[in-house]
């Protein structure tokens, strides 16, 4: 096993506060928030625990539906100053330049999330940082993009000293109505939307600038951390591992039912609905990650056609596939298989 592999899928306990008291800050239920994995103050105290990553998607659900659109992934960022993300935020602003700190932190990326969520830097002269989120949701992909990059900048700024202002940000999903906040936040009018990436552009001269806490003995005490962190964390159990692992087999088996899965699960139907509630979920939302997951699994191999992943998966025909995926993704199930 890798090193550090037995926390693939899981998030920080920094990350899960951070994201929980942001949806009880926008007027989420708080009965919605305690039946997600892994939030209780108990769990979250420990750095060594790791939260599913299912348990984060799920409060990036209530942050996006109680705080609601442009702007909510901001004043999660407004309420991170440095540290409150622990050694992920030190690792990123003690090198000796803004790239030298990202490209050293890269590695560790786990720290604070899980490796399938995508950091990407590219740095030739400029400094770009670009971010995929494994959320279904495009509303909730708007939300969690809108944080990332925003984030970067925060960093950034406290890093430098400096009133950096990036040269490019570029959002994947449409433009919305109006985005007057994210011209003040980000401090440009250079806002791309229906982009092909999600990222963050700074200036050759932000992204060499010497930072203030540069400190070459503490940055690498920071990665001999951080390799401890990640070789000696777990796990926090899902209580919805088991549900989901009958879901994904009677998907495999093209006997997706309510009634198949809970006899898997020696349960009744009314039981196991009421069990998915009390968790904050639905059969249908269940359902809808697990076709989700599977997709991408089956697009990623190359060798079936679209038609023969929607018969797989449960599908009407074709073009109910491809519907969904566009409401998933809010691309064409072409366009991942190229990305793949």
């Amino acid at each position: 096993m890798e090193p550090g592999a037995a926390i693939n899928g899981t998030v920080s306990t920094q990350l899960i506060r951070l994201v929980r008291d942001s949806a009880l800050r926008a007027g989420a239920d708080p009965g919605q928030l305690a039946a997600i994995a892994g939030t209780d103050d108990a769990t979250l105290s420990g750095e060594l625990n790791r939260i599913p990553i299912g348990s984060l998607i799920r409060l990036w659900e209530l942050v996006s539906h109680s705080g609601g659109g442009t702007g909510a992934g901001l004043a999660v960022v407004e309420a991170a100053p440095l540290g409150t993300l622990s050694t992920w935020d030190y690792l990123v602003t003690t090198g000796p330049t803004l790239t030298e700190s990202l490209r050293g932190a890269q590695p560790y990326h786990r720290l604070v999330t899980a490796a399938e969520e995508g950091f990407d830097l590219h740095a030739d002269g400029d400094l770009t940082v670009g971010f995929r989120t494994t959320a279904g949701d495009p509303a909730v992909v708007s939300v969690v993009n809108e944080y990332v990059l925003a984030y970067y900048l925060r960093r950034a700024r406290e890093a430098t000293g400096r009133d950096v202002r990036p040269t490019r940000v570029t959002f994947a999903d449409a433009a919305p109505a109006r985005h007057a906040e994210l011209i003040t936040a980000f401090g440009t009018e250079n806002i791309e939307f229906g982009a092909d990436a999600d990222s963050i552009t700074f200036a050759a001269a932000d992204a060499h600038a010497p930072l203030l806490r540069a400190d070459p003995t503490l940055a690498a005490l920071l990665r001999s951390h951080a390799d401890l962190v990640l070789n000696s964390s777990k796990a926090v159990a899902d209580p919805l591992d088991a549900f989901r692992t009958a879901l994904t087999a009677a998907l495999a088996e093209a006997d997706l039912t309510l009634d198949t899965v809970a006899h898997r699960l020696l349960l009744g139907r009314r039981t196991l609905q009421r069990q998915l509630s009390d968790h904050g979920t639905t059969w249908r939302q269940e359902v809808d990650r697990a076709r989700h997951e599977q997709a991408e699994s089956l697009l990623a191999q190359g060798n079936l056609t679209t038609a023969a992943i929607a018969t797989r998966l449960g599908f009407t025909d074709d073009r109910a596939f491809r519907k969904a995926f566009h409401r998933w993704t809010g691309a064409s199930p072409s366009a991942a298989r190229t990305a793949h």
